[in-house]
């Protein structure tokens, strides 16, 4: 089974983790390596435990702890080739050992399969993620500055979404902090996802086994945990989907573990005292 947990998630910094019972990769590297590793121990791993580390694209948000970390451990880092080229600069005393993906093509690692895909954002090549095993399919969707189709059809059937709800329009608008360029930059087609353009994609991809959506990189100013959750939410219920749960990463902490898909429950063998199945949990 799939899980995840997402160790800090926000404008100044961005990580989380996979695992499985063979596997576990980080996805990205926003926050500092210390904290990275303070918060894997918070979530009972160690740096060691790790398999890799998945990289989104280049920006700072998801790569500063990066070159820390690899100073302290050994770790395969899994990128497109343009991120790759972007970054190795950046590299000064670590030699991080670059697992190259192809935008767009598939690959099995140990015991999952993972996707890449290209999205909106103004890095060099951004990218999302289908992770799945026998059991499981989540969705990765970080930075992206608008919904399109390939992500819609790529993110079909995934039992957990994790994606960005980055800004309510209204609290943007309203900002006085931030000057209209960089207004303009968050809210453009290569910028970041808005709660209603998070909220159309999670209504346009429900269905019955969408166990939960975790929603990442909220702004502090220009948007609030609540009005994330209420509007994914009542997007859900719209499409049919009541029992699904609604969880806001944050920044300053760890969320806990998800299990990517719900357990079901399967028929057993009856039991020869009781002459009739019972149901269990698997």
């Amino acid at each position: 089974m799939l899980s995840l947990i997402v160790l800090g998630s926000g404008s100044s910094g961005n990580c989380a983790v996979v695992r499985t019972e063979r596997t576990r990769l980080l996805v990205d590297a926003g926050l500092s390596a210390k904290q990275i590793v303070l918060r894997l121990e918070m979530a009972g791993l160690r740096l060691e435990d790790l398999d890799g580390i998945l990289l989104t694209h280049e920006h700072g948000d998801h790569t500063a702890g990066l070159e820390v970390l690899c100073r302290k451990h050994h770790l395969p880092l899994f990128c497109t080739p343009l991120t790759q080229e972007t970054m190795a600069s950046s590299f000064v005393k670590a030699k991080p050992t670059w697992r190259l993906m192809q935008t767009g093509a598939a690959f099995a690692y140990q015991d999952i399969r993972i996707e890449c895909f290209p999205v909106p954002h103004d890095a060099v090549d951004p990218v999302a993620f289908i992770i799945e095993d026998e059991e499981s399919r989540l969705g990765v969707l970080s930075d992206v500055g608008f919904i399109t189709n390939l992500i819609r059809e790529r993110l079909r059937g995934v039992h957990t979404l994790f994606v960005e709800a980055n800004y309510e329009a209204t609290l943007l608008d309203a900002d006085t902090k931030r000057p209209w360029a960089t207004k303009q930059r968050i809210s453009g087609r290569h910028g970041h996802l808005s709660n209603d353009q998070a909220a159309e994609l999670v209504h346009h991809i429900a269905h019955p086994g969408l166990h939960q959506v975790v929603l990442g990189h909220l702004s502090d100013d220009c948007n609030h945990p609540d009005i994330a959750q209420k509007k994914i939410a009542s997007a859900l219920h719209e499409a049919g989907v009541r029992d699904a749960k609604v969880v806001c990463a944050c920044r300053e902490r760890p969320t806990g573990w998800f299990e990517v898909a719900r357990k079901v429950a399967v028929p057993t063998l009856p039991e020869p005292s009781l002459g009739h199945a019972q149901m269990s949990l698997w």
